[in-house]
């Protein structure tokens, strides 16, 4: 209504006073108060959520007016839990609800950019050019022209283009570098696809619909806990955060729960109501510290050492002073330790545990005919050997008896733990020590490096008729761990006072904590699992899986857990919460995201190796293989630098290849026809001629490196890229801050396997092309930029660890300027590449070479010893001693019809995982139905994959976890092996089909599914192990129980095969980098730690206004008050990090939280935010990771052997980063480089 009249009677407005005339009444106008009530107004709310891998997957309200989003709240509809347990909601954390500032930020990326200097070239190039492709050729064939643009990458310079324009320039890139060198040189990184799942699936099935490789996450992320899949054949299970509420004993191990999962902490704090007791385990004092009844602070990296010493206790006091039957019990049925080893008599007369026995060890195999060579054998009670049920063995070539349950050879069997009463000799038996490694910056305890204990023992005449001893795993730990069992042993541990590997009073040695906390902590944790049957859990953080030996240190933990029988109790077991790994509808997910409906196999690469390859991190490697063997190891059978034990284990089959071969896979198939021979003959035949050799052995070749390359959905260069500045020097071509010497300028040990080139090649990367929708680090150094939608401008789907729903992102608002959705995106890219690649790429056949895969037979190569093709010590047999050899034929110019369709292969060949598999023709046709079909073209008549939504459904459609139907088949084929019936698990949900609608409208409870471990039931939270305890299905190990002892060659000669306490490695880099001028202040060398921040989620809301307000903005570093004081810093000073690897810019953070000798650089801090030039380089600060450099573990490069067996983020070299040492010093001159005057000097404390 007009305010016209209002206007006149401004006159009239005076009312009556009060107050004797100290008060007056005003008759005015109140629109003023609609100010405030329109501020809260809206006009719709949508479900979505954030996709940033923070694990929390929460659902939150978005609140949208005038087609704008304005703010967001939590959703509370989740589906209720049962009367005894908390609800899972509000779920939320400051950090996601400031995300709706991103929208209409400016740092918000609104248009497609690429860098002017590349754009020119192109546009000149394709003036002269009509075909994309040859334009793309003029600029790579110049290589002035190529360098020039390369050199500008994080220089700036960009400029806006048209999604046109990039599309074909990026279509034309991917056309040429697959007709030149091979579509694996076209390569894509994104994490963890739970957190966006139709996201990531968009990039990766374009690629693999080319034949790109698809790089790894969760291994490079040094998220993969090794000791996972080492244990029980799994990447990570874990129970969801509702569990811990079913706890009586939690210790959380390196995990801040308040802060890095917020949405979960109000059970870790509900819980304690119940009379539970928490115990927080840091080196610093963090808000989980604070939160526990106790905390305990040992020195960090010394992780392993606190679990033995605690483990020590437990076996002393719950297993042979007062044995716990249920522990006992526990023990026989669900673990490796009934199982005999081998004891092997070295040449100089030591004896050291050797592998697993086995059937075919045995006259006639003991009566097995199937595997005998991978099924282990133990004593039963009554003394006899027996083949148990359920060995790896079992799982392949035979059906029925891949189980758990008490039987041998058709005969129910009770298994003998120890050979103490019934053993015929005593062994001497010869343990690795690495507990008095020298190390200035971590405390040793000097004792023989060979340790000796006494182990009974049984003598054994074998198949071919020689005769051996035998040892039980459970008295080969218990001698490991040091315990006198009265066998008149010396070196056995008298008192939990004697200062010997594994006691208490050692622990203290190492760690720092009291002993009689070692000791009381133990006690308690194993007397209550013991009281409850299992339901003592610990509750680990990725800090403790960060370092070099990290799977040391969760194996002593694990091992405490598996002494307790807590894993698959609820309420107990192993609780590693890291990234959002944890995609539910995994395996209805994989055809889409991997085109595994048209073609298989796809390629997929470890990132570790990788980019320690490609970006020549390799060159400048000062750690050997020698320094890390056991002291009982043969060291002339291990020599070579790290890399060359890569290029064995890739030759080997035992990890992935990417570049495959130093030739294109697309022109083997030619030369095999000129040879007359199969593709895969010819393969074979050239590559033990040499006539082909992997591209790993010639890295600086030319034609062996990566060529383009996608990110999206991640920040690698700013978050994730252990090795920074070789990725900016190697990978990019441009200015870097690399303070180290490489391997030419050096004495330290050269590669063997690898050809050492004296100029390594810079600028290996011809495209970067980047998606986001904000301007992060690595988009600085990008090619190409691509704006993507934010989480509230698209569809997608979204599922955690911590609670067992799926529920979705939704598109409240279109997305803003020129953003697309990752979906639309690459269905472009993929739909311009179809038109460029006429006349370039027609159907081809590509030669795939695949790894041994976990869960396939392939799992099953060499029993025994490591023989190497390459060496002639045995015949190159693709699947066996080498990589399998596939040939896929790829239809280039059909790349948009088959994205955007679900291919024929679910027909023909069904779905499944893990090992199974099970007919999916009812769920296409249904997929058919729903979606619709294509009308005509080459994909005519199979089902729609148009949009985000429509591949939602393919998901849903195709999962166990989300079809009730696909859950019955799925269990029905795991029955065939375990002869078993599992189908009750899943039968009550048989009718139940989750839809997208349907998880738009709440978050929806999955279903169980034998892909994951544990149930989602009513009656009992979901648990990892459960259904292995209580449904007697085995674990994916040799044994098919929870594997303590690694009998591969390999991890014996590494010292690994038990568990033992290895400091931190020295990586050298404070003591070989070229001499860094003095600038008055001291320096210090110091441990250099980045754990998860609270102003952000990785990368993520690091320059979020409303985080930076709350914090102190721009990269911080934390320092202990005694170090500060040392170095004359005070709290807010500018100070330098620097190492061989690079250096850094930070304000100083001075509290007495931090431990003196360490300091804490909270991940993941942006490089794009209040960072002034470094003394050190002269260029722009840096990063956190310009400090470190990724240094592989061979042990983690083991294939072919059951869990120790390569799959996709499942198992293979992973990227710790808590080993580096840094040199700290005061910053003298601030120089912001930016010629706007204000510089400044920082003066000396006085």
């Amino acid at each position: 209504m007009s305010k016209l009249l209002d206007r006149f009677r401004y006159f009239k407005q005076k009312g009556d006073s009060f107050a004797n005339g100290h008060g007056q009444v005003y008759n005015t106008n109140r629109d003023w108060e609609d100010s405030y009530r329109q501020r809260w107004q809206f006009d719709k709310i949508v479900r979505s959520t954030h996709g940033v891998n923070c694990t929390g997957s929460c659902s939150w309200k978005i609140y949208v007016k005038n087609g704008l989003v304005t703010w967001e709240t939590q959703q509370t509809d989740y589906p209720r839990t049962r009367p005894d347990l908390p609800n899972h909601e509000p779920r939320g954390c400051p950090r996601g609800a400031s995300y709706s500032w991103y929208l209409y930020s400016a740092n918000r990326l609104k248009y497609p950019q690429v860098r002017r200097k590349l754009i020119e070239l192109w546009r000149e190039a394709l003036a002269q050019h009509n075909d994309p492709v040859l334009a793309w050729d003029a600029i790579q064939g110049d290589p002035q022209k190529s360098q020039s643009y390369k050199q500008a990458r994080g220089r700036g310079g960009f400029i806006r283009s048209s999604w046109k324009e990039l599309n074909q320039l990026i279509a034309a890139a991917n056309v040429w570098t697959i007709k030149n060198y091979g579509p694996d040189r076209v390569a894509g990184f994104s994490p963890i696809p739970a957190m966006s799942m139709v996201s990531y699936a968009a990039g990766t099935r374009y690629l693999s619909l080319l034949g790109g490789t698809c790089l790894s996450f969760y291994d490079w992320y040094c998220d993969l806990p090794p000791a996972s899949p080492m244990t029980w054949g799994e990447q990570t299970d874990v129970p969801e955060s509702a569990d811990w509420y079913n706890s009586s004993y939690i210790i959380a191990w390196g995990s801040n729960v308040p802060q890095t999962r917020t949405p979960d902490a109000h059970f870790f704090t509900e819980v304690r109501y119940k009379g539970t007791k928490t115990v927080a385990i840091t080196p610093d004092f963090s808000e989980v510290a604070k939160l526990s009844d106790q905390w305990l602070a040992p020195k960090q990296g010394t992780d392993s050492a606190l679990a033995m010493a605690m483990g020590h206790v437990i076996l002393k006091e719950f297993h042979l002073d007062n044995p716990s039957d249920y522990f006992l019990n526990y023990c026989r049925r669900y673990t490796d330790m009934p199982m005999l080893v081998l004891l092997d008599e070295q040449e100089d007369g030591r004896v050291v545990p050797g592998r697993m026995l086995r059937a075919s060890d045995l006259a006639e195999g003991l009566g097995e005919t199937n595997n005998p060579e991978w099924k282990t054998i133990a004593f039963d009670i009554a003394g006899n050997l027996v083949v148990p049920n359920g060995s790896i063995g079992f799982r392949w070539g035979e059906k029925g008896k891949w189980n758990l349950e008490p039987l041998a050879a058709g005969h129910e069997t009770e298994l003998t733990l120890s050979l103490l009463i019934t053993h015929d000799n005593v062994a001497d038996v010869a343990f690795p020590y690495f507990g008095g490694n020298e190390n200035p910056h971590f405390r040793s305890v000097k004792q023989e490096p060979v340790l000796y204990r006494r182990v009974p023992s049984k003598t054994l005449t074998l198949a071919d008729g020689s005769q051996k001893r035998v040892a039980s795993v459970y008295d080969l730990i218990l001698a490991n761990y040091g315990l006198d069992r009265g066998l008149e042993d010396s070196n056995a541990v008298g008192s939990y006072g004697e200062i010997k590997a594994y006691t208490p009073a050692w622990g203290e040695q190492i760690t720092g904590v009291p002993a009689f906390l070692i000791e009381k902590i133990a006690r308690e944790f194993a007397d209550t699992a013991h009281k409850t049957h299992g339901r003592s859990m610990i509750i680990l953080g990725a800090g403790v899986n960060h370092w070099y030996h990290m799977d040391m240190n969760y194996r002593g933990m694990i091992n405490m857990l598996v002494f307790c029988g807590c894993v698959g109790q609820s309420g107990g077991g192993w609780s590693h919460y890291v990234g959002q790994e944890k995609l539910r509808p995994q395996t209805g997910w994989l055809p889409l995201a991997f085109a595994l409906d048209w073609n298989r196999p796809p390629r997929q690469m470890n990132s570790t190796s990788y980019f320690y390859n490609h970006a020549s991190q390799w060159r400048y490697e000062k750690l050997t293989a020698q320094e890390l063997l056991s002291p009982l190891a043969d060291a002339s059978k291990f020599t070579g630098h790290l890399i060359d034990f890569n290029v064995r284990a890739e030759r080997m089959g035992w990890l992935p290849s990417a570049p495959q071969l130093n030739l294109n896979p697309l022109h083997v198939k030619a030369r095999a026809d000129a040879a007359g021979m199969t593709p895969q003959e010819y393969t074979v035949q050239a590559l033990k001629s040499g006539d082909i050799r992997f591209a790993c052995e010639q890295p600086d070749n030319g034609k062996n490196h990566p060529r383009n390359l996608f990110v999206w959905r991640s920040n690698l260069l700013g978050s994730s890229g252990k090795g920074h500045e070789y990725m900016l020097k190697y990978l990019l071509g441009t200015e870097s801050g690399i303070q180290g010497e490489d391997l030419g300028s050096t004495d330290d040990v050269k590669p063997e396997e690898v050809e050492w080139q004296t100029k390594a090649i810079e600028g290996k990367l011809d495209l970067l092309v980047t998606l986001d929708f904000r301007m992060s680090s690595t988009c600085l150094f990008s090619d190409i930029v691509l704006p993507t939608a934010t989480w509230y401008e698209k569809d997608d789907m979204n599922t955690s660890d911590m609670h067992p729903f799926i529920h979705p992102l939704s598109a409240a608002v279109d997305p803003a300027w020129e953003s697309r959705s990752d979906w639309e995106i690459y269905k472009e890219i993929a739909k311009v590449f179809s038109e460029v690649c006429v006349g370039h790429l027609g159907t081809e056949t590509d030669v795939v070479l695949q790894p041994l895969q976990h869960d396939s037979p392939g799992e099953l190569s060499q029993p025994f010893d490591i023989q190497d093709w390459r060496k002639g010590e045995c015949d190159l047999i693709p699947g066996k001693t080498a990589p399998n050899i596939a040939v896929v034929e790829r239809n280039y110019p059909e790349t948009w019809e088959r994205f955007t369709s679900l291919g024929p292969l679910m027909d023909k060949l069904g779905n499944g995982g893990k090992g199974i598999s099970w007919n999916t023709q009812n769920e296409v046709d249904f997929l058919g139905k729903l979606n619709y079909v294509k009308r005509d073209g080459p994909a005519k008549g199979r089902p729609l994959i148009e949009t985000a939504i429509d591949a939602s459904e393919v998901i849903l459609a195709l999962a166990p976890e989300t079809n009730g139907q696909v859950a019955v088949k799925a269990w029905e084929a795991l029955g065939q092996l375990t002869g078993r019936d599992h189908t009750h698990l899943a039968l009550n949900k048989e009718d139940e089909k989750i839809r997208f609608r349907d998880i738009q409208a709440q978050p929806r409870k999955i279903i169980s599914s034998p892909t994951w471990s544990g149930l989602e039931s009513e009656h009992v939270s979901y648990n990892a192990g459960y259904t292995n305890v209580h449904e007697l299905i085995p674990w994916r190990t040799v044994s098919g129980r929870q594997q303590l002892y690694q009998d591969h060659p390999w991890m014996r000669a590494f010292g690994e095969s038990l568990v033992a306490y290895r400091p931190p490695i020295d990586t050298r880099s404070v003591t070989h980098m070229r001499e860094i001028p003095p600038n008055g202040f001291p320096e210090k060398a110091l441990n250099f730690l980045t754990p998860h921040q609270k102003w952000g989620i990785h990368s993520t809301y690091s320059e979020n206004l409303l985080m930076q307000t709350l914090s102190r903005g721009g990269p911080i570093v934390w320092i202990s008050e005694a170090d500060a004081k040392e170095l004359g810093i005070e709290d807010n000073d500018w100070i330098e990090v620097f190492n061989a690897n690079g250096a850094l810019t930070a304000r100083a953070v001075v509290s007495q939280r931090v431990p003196p000798g360490m300091t804490m650089m909270y991940h993941a801090q942006e490089r794009i935010l209040n960072i002034p030039g470094s003394e050190v380089t002269g260029r722009r600060g840096g990063i956190h990771n310009s400090v470190t450099r990724v240094c592989p573990k061979p042990t983690h490069m083991i294939g072919g052997y059951a869990q120790l067996a390569y799959s996709f983020n499942y198992y293979g070299t992973v990227g710790s980063n808590r080993d580096e040492f840094i040199m700290i010093r005061k910053m003298k001159n601030i120089n912001w480089l930016d010629g706007e005057g204000r510089d400044q000097v920082q003066e000396a404390k006085k």
